[in-house]
């Protein structure tokens, strides 16, 4: 199901989190703040959406993390009924397509409904504080030509990594739905 973002809820705090990698690492939000921000991405590895953007994704973050943005991925499907999804098959998408981010398993899905995700890709940009200054989408919807595409969360992200403040336009991200545990 194709669902889009709410628009961005400006200076929303960061809900602070302990997650693990696929290997059982823990890693927690508040470690990752950076003084330049943190780009906070729900996605998975079985999305047609995520699949088609992953490599230029990729690229964005390695730029981003090369500037100072720290970027953490959070993968909060229920990979029982979406094997595809398992914390082997991250680690194996992760080698895949060279991810240069951590990418953690939100196993219990709380990470996923206390930031209020939607769909995957889903992304969160923060500054400095904590803030929330973007929830927007990866780039422009020139999906069939990326040579022409506008980066715009590579934009953002450098804008808030600059002055703190997100774009006051943005558009927002669109994908699968997050497969939430149907007992829930």
């Amino acid at each position: 199901m194709l669902l889009d973002t709410p628009l961005c809820n400006f200076g929303w705090p960061a809900p602070d989190f302990t997650l693990s990698d696929p290997h059982g690492i823990p890693f927690t939000l508040s470690e990752q703040l950076g003084d330049k921000g943190l780009l906070v991405m729900f996605i998975c590895n079985h999305c047609p959406y995520v699949q088609k953007i992953i490599d230029r994704l990729a690229e964005d973050c390695r730029q981003l993390m090369a500037e100072g943005v720290n970027v953490v991925a959070v993968m909060s499907n229920d990979y029982q009924e979406y094997p595809a999804d398992s914390p082997d098959n991250m680690v194996a998408f992760s080698r895949q397509h060279k991810l240069p981010f951590l990418y953690l398993v939100d196993e219990d899905q709380h990470v996923g409904k206390a930031f209020g995700a939607v769909c995957t890709p889903d992304f969160f940009g923060f500054n400095a504080q904590g803030q929330l200054q973007y929830r927007g989408r990866l780039d422009d919807a020139r999906m069939d030509d990326p040579a022409k595409r506008t980066p715009e969360l590579l934009n953002a992200m450098r804008q808030v990594a600059a002055s703190g403040t997100g774009p006051q336009t943005q558009h927002p991200s669109m994908g699968c739905s997050i497969k939430w545990r149907s007992d829930e």
